[in-house]
């Protein structure tokens, strides 16, 4: 944990309820430990993102109900998630691409589980949870959830991006075929955008 990090995510965090995201680090440590997905993440080819890293920002990320883009934001811009990952305060973070790839991974690994049996083994040393009680479910609906808001919000910035498009290219036509009531202002600052994209 860079001292730095934990210096100022602790002075930050003194101001409101102290973050799951840090309440997780200090009492669990380094949760998931990278030899635990060696099977799926082979040692060849460049440095990419640490899978224990990975696998704590998808619990965090399901803890929260945060997106992948959210999740990738919380992860290059929160206090908390910085402290949790132990990362030094200028890291810039991932791509939200990088979570849905390493589910993808690990799905295509039958490693679905793994990540659900490590957290539930770290709080059962530290008698957290019982064994053999109605705590342990099936994490399958938790990656289906997670699936599910990706293409959500694919779907939504593809609209976006088209709509986006089309308003620069062909402004009538949209226009006509995307009927939209909107006050006079927002008019002005349309045709003003669309000046300064055609100048």
């Amino acid at each position: 944990m860079p001292e730095l990090t934990a210096h100022v995510a602790r002075a930050v965090a003194a101001w409101a309820p102290y973050p799951l995201a840090m309440r997780v680090r200090d009492e669990l440590g380094e949760l998931f430990a990278d030899a635990e997905f060696a099977e799926a993440f082979g040692s060849r080819g460049g440095p990419g993102w640490s899978p224990g890293q990975l696998a704590l920002v998808t619990v965090l990320q399901f803890a929260e109900n945060l997106t992948d883009r959210a999740a990738a934001h919380r992860v290059r811009h929160g206090m908390d998630m910085k402290y949790a990952l132990g990362l030094e305060l200028v890291d810039p973070g991932i791509d939200a691409s990088v979570l849905s790839e390493f589910r993808t991974r690990l799905v295509r690994h039958r490693m679905e589980e793994k990540v659900l049996d490590l957290l539930l083994t770290a709080l059962n040393d530290r008698g957290l949870v019982k064994s053999g009680g109605r705590q342990r479910t099936d994490s399958t609906p938790a990656l289906a959830a997670v699936r599910n808001l990706n293409r959500l919000e694919l779907a939504g910035e593809t609209l976006r991006a088209t709509l986006e498009t089309l308003a620069c290219a062909a402004s009538d036509w949209l226009a006509g075929a995307v009927p939209v009531r909107r006050p006079a202002a927002a008019d002005r600052l349309v045709d003003v955008i669309l000046s300064a994209a055609a100048a």
